[in-house]
């Protein structure tokens, strides 16, 4: 009987992935034609901005925006820019996969939680922005998609610095050099918190004469404190992901007391509207009822997570040097191996999962409550189209209750059980781990982020 060393040994000769530093054709192809767009693009300006700005993107991705941005707000998608936004998404996933892996950035679990983080920081931005915080010279800063690449810009300085501050004492564990890396990551991490609080936050404060101080002092002070706590606790971590990890953190902490804030000493809204209490029971629905079914799909894969963890696998990953080719091929060669016995159940507790399954359950469920309890209306036009159709149903069935986002959360439901199966099924070579990262990470931005947009306005009513 063969060893799983020979096997595997026996596997990675019949077809061989590429080396992690190679491009594969696909990624070549999209590399040249990212970057050649961007050369047509930006020339663009200079040679045909008429055509290509004043008359075509402008107003289709910009004018939206900026309506967005002012005392309307809240201004429709259209056809045109949900396809560029989700081809751009697409895109990106191909292109910043085949990056990272080339600059060997890590793609485990603690890159996707420190992500997450980020993730979670711009809804608390939005959310400010939706109450009407920022200055509107500011306002066009918090508008999707401007404030996933403006926070994408602020994810590139902190990582950049923290990589190249202390990457050099990545995988070595001690006393002396654990202390030089706090000193190299904790004084350029503060300072990067201080400018972004200074930058966003600070001229906002002369707009709101009404606006305490109580809990935004708290928070400034409790910010930093996640932040110093964060680097302590990621001990061994590498530099980039603590760095990411414990700007994001301590970044949506900073943004979270500002709710309070709101919620203690209200400003007037361009609305005139003024909120005079917080409602509470939308956040255990949407919140509620998302973290039990992980929790149950947790406890079903835990077993055999922490089995296949303990063998040296990752689950859904095949071994160094083997091909899919090669592993589909092997057929009944490789049913007893560990990735192949007990990926499949693993992955249901994998962060990957349950944070898609989270993020698109509370999307979902906050689409439904929001315009079916407080007559919020829904501005991205495929969801919108679910929505009529739903309040068809409604007629045709005789429902009088809502507006039909019932099949929104419904669809919301059936679509992470078809990722999620597509996730527990789908192998992946050692070299292909960052796009599972990076599919993760673009599921999280158009589900978990809105969801909690969603929430927030709810429970801060604006």
């Amino acid at each position: 009987m063969q060893s799983l060393e020979q096997l595997e040994e026996q596997l990675a000769s019949k077809h061989p992935s590429l080396p992690s530093e190679t491009y594969s054709p696909l990624e070549k192809g999209t590399l040249w034609i990212a970057a050649l767009g961007l050369v047509a693009f930006f020339a663009s300006f200079f040679l045909a901005n008429d055509v290509v700005w004043e008359d075509g993107l402008k107003p289709i991705i910009w004018d939206p925006i900026m309506e967005d941005a002012g005392s309307a707000g809240d201004a429709d998608y259209n056809r045109i820019n949900t396809l560029l936004y989700t081809l751009s998404m697409l895109a990106s996933v191909v292109v910043l996969q085949a990056l990272f892996r080339k600059a060997d950035f890590p793609a485990d679990d603690r890159m996707l939680l420190a992500l997450l983080t980020w993730v979670c920081l711009a809804p608390v931005l939005r959310v400010l922005e939706d109450a009407d915080f920022f200055g509107s010279e500011m306002d066009w800063l918090f508008i999707s998609p401007i404030i996933h690449l403006h926070l994408a810009l602020w994810l590139i300085v902190v990582a950049g610095l923290s990589q190249f501050l202390a990457s050099q004492w990545d995988g070595i564990d001690s006393d002396r050099i654990e202390g030089k890396i706090r000193k190299a990551l904790i004084p350029i991490l503060f300072l990067m918190l201080f400018f972004h609080w200074a930058f966003l936050y600070q001229p906002a404060y002369l707009a709101h004469e009404e606006l305490g101080m109580f809990w935004i002092s708290i928070g400034f002070v409790a910010s930093f404190a996640v932040l110093l706590g964060v680097v302590i606790q990621t001990r061994g971590w590498p530099a980039i992901t603590r760095g990411m990890f414990a700007f994001g953190a301590s970044a949506s902490v900073l943004g979270l007391f500002h709710w309070f804030q709101f919620l203690d000493t209200p400003w007037t809204q361009e609305s005139l509207r003024v909120s005079e209490s917080i409602v509470w029971w939308p956040l255990l629905v949407v919140l509620g009822i998302p973290g039990v079914i992980c929790y149950v799909m947790y406890r079903r894969g835990y077993e055999d997570a922490l089995q296949l963890k303990l063998t040296g696998y990752e689950a859904g990953v095949l071994p160094e040097g083997i091909s899919v080719k090669a592993w589909e091929e092997a057929g009944d060669e490789i049913e007893n191996h560990p990735v192949e016995m007990l990926s499949r159940t693993a992955l249901l507790a994998s962060p990957m999962v349950l944070a898609m399954v989270f993020g698109q359950l509370c999307d979902g469920f906050a689409t439904m409550v929001g315009i079916d309890y407080f007559d919020y209306g829904e501005k991205h036009v495929v969801s919108n189209q679910v929505i009529l159709y739903g309040a068809e149903l409604n007629s045709m069935l005789g429902i009088e209750f809502g507006e039909g986002a019932w099949l929104f959360a419904l669809l919301k439901a059936v679509l992470v059980g078809a990722i999620s199966w597509m996730f527990v099924e789908m192998k992946v070579e050692k070299r292909q781990r960052h796009i599972r990262i990076l599919i993760v990470l673009a599921v999280l931005i158009v589900g978990l982020a809105p969801g909690l947009r969603d929430i927030g306005r709810l429970m801060l009513g604006v």
